[in-house]
């Protein structure tokens, strides 16, 4: 399945636009989905805790990473919603580490999404400064992975 980076942008800011929660479209055999507030596991319920009023901001997640990265020339952000493993298989080495050479169209890790599974490689050449994910870590669009520099 070839990912349409476009098409999930221009999804998400429809969702940013029209203040829906999930959005959904399907072309022939192809569907993109795209949704904020959180992973589904499928065949367990999920309940969410939602504020008593929306539109009272809530508080950022200070456990999160510096917002840094995000504006940094290197970062490495997802193109979609899905789950990050940084092997190709339980128990194999890691596709990189903090410290390692990359080249432009090197794995650097796996999203699986839709139990399909999308290698994400890199867009240029560089060390691998920082690595701000964890095997089996939900990700969400748009979220820094890594950085390159």
């Amino acid at each position: 399945m070839k990912i349409d980076e476009q098409a999930i942008r221009k999804l998400a800011e429809l969702l940013d636009e029209t203040k829906l929660t999930e959005i959904e479209v399907a072309e022939g055999e192809q569907v993109i989905r795209v949704s904020r507030g959180g992973m589904i596991a499928s065949g367990s319920p999920v309940s969410f805790a939602m504020p008593s009023d929306p539109t009272i901001p809530q508080q950022a997640n200070t456990n999160a990473p510096s917002n840094v990265a995000a504006s940094h020339p290197g970062a490495v952000t997802s193109p979609m919603v899905g789950t990050i493993y940084l092997s190709g298989e339980p128990g194999a080495p890691s596709y990189v580490k903090k410290g390692d050479q990359v080249n432009a169209g090197d794995t650097l890790l796996i999203i699986e999404a839709m139990k399909v599974m999308n290698p994400i490689k890199a867009s240029k050449s560089g060390t691998v400064s920082q690595i701000l994910v964890q095997n089996g870590q939900p990700i969400e669009f748009g979220e820094v992975m890594m950085v390159i520099e």
